[in-house]
């Protein structure tokens, strides 16, 4: 069975994808995900915020020490106390490269322009074969109006791009007043990639303590849903790539994402849940189907579930809302 498939530009051996979490920062972990069958790693994400701290904490030391003599050498920040900007990120892009053949995304995460730039083109210097620029953005200004929103993740994608050669993909969230236009923008403006979608992790309250909690829920397959009408919508319209993600925990999850038009499928929370492994089993799962369904490739099984390929267009529109609503009226027996 061949599971080729192509992102970004890269051939991929399947599209089977670990997206950012926290089992990238080991690199043993990174080691078994290829074994497991993992077709590339997008790598946990270097933070503006932590890039910003960096350089915040290395001027002060430097204003700290400017009136001491020279000799106190000892005084002076190291690397060890300060980690000045992302060179220990930059050094897991190089440690992750020479452990396994599969390639190696590197992940941005951010708000703001700022010197994203830069630090893009030392993601690629290091050896990374893609950036994923993970705009994770929540507008609470009331004075900013949409429109300003979006120049902003225009504003940074060409940024960084004129900064890199290598391909960058883009992960946003669906919150936009008009999604199909907005990713229409961010592929004029040069995304290789469309990373569909973030997850804002919203905060709780705990009772008791009457504090505000951080309380992280992994995704659940009912997630897949908003990736999947949205590939499925965009599947054939745009020159970017479309990567699934969200709610992917089976083979059939993964199969269904392929169908709507997906170039990868990535996972994170299954991977979490069920060890890394699981990948393996996802991809055994594929393989049978597609077997006993007679498709010979990945590539046959693309997009053809999609807007632009179905025979029921109305399946990703309004008259199927309607329709599903009213269906559920009456089997209720509301």
């Amino acid at each position: 069975m061949n599971l080729t498939t192509k992102y970004l530009g890269l051939t991929l051996r399947s599209p089977l994808v670990p997206s950012a979490s926290p089992l990238s920062e080991d690199i043993s972990t990174v080691r078994k995900m290829e074994d497991a069958g993992a077709s590339a790693v997008v790598l946990f994400s270097l933070f503006e915020e932590e890039l910003v701290r960096d350089q915040l904490e290395l001027h002060q030391a430097l204003d700290h020490t400017t009136n001491m003599f020279a000799e106190a050498q000892s005084f002076f920040p190291t690397p060890a106390e300060f980690n000045v900007g992302p060179e220990a990120y930059l050094e897991h892009i190089q440690k992750a490269k020479a452990a396994v053949s599969i390639p190696i995304i590197a992940s941005l995460n951010g708000t703001s322009l700022g010197g994203w730039t830069g630090y893009a083109r030392e993601i690629q210097q290091a050896g990374a074969d893609a950036i994923e620029l993970n705009i994770y953005h929540i507008p609470t200004d009331m004075a900013v109006p949409g429109v300003q929103v979006e120049q902003t993740y225009l504003d940074i994608l060409r940024a960084v791009k004129s900064a890199v050669t290598i391909p960058v993909a883009v992960k946003l969230s669906p919150y936009f007043s008009n999604m199909a236009n907005m990713a229409l923008k961010l592929d004029e403006a040069g995304a290789d990639g469309l990373v569909l979608f973030n997850r804002f992790y919203q905060p709780d309250i705990d009772l008791e303590e009457l504090e505000m909690r951080s309380n992280l829920l992994l995704s659940t397959p009912q997630a897949m849903r908003l990736p999947l009408t949205w590939i499925g919508l965009l599947y054939g319209h745009l020159t970017a790539d479309l990567a699934a993600t969200s709610g992917i925990h089976t083979a059939q999850d993964a199969l269904k994402m392929l169908m709507a038009g997906a170039s990868v499928t990535m996972f994170a929370s299954a991977l979490l849940l069920h060890g890394v492994d699981h990948l393996r089993a996802i991809e055994q799962g594929m393989v049978l189907w597609l077997e006993e369904h007679e498709y010979e490739s990945v590539k046959q099984l693309q997009g053809s579930m999609s807007q632009k390929k179905s025979a029921d267009a109305a399946a990703f529109e309004r008259a199927q809302y309607i329709k599903m609503l009213r269906g559920f009226k009456m089997a209720s027996g509301a």
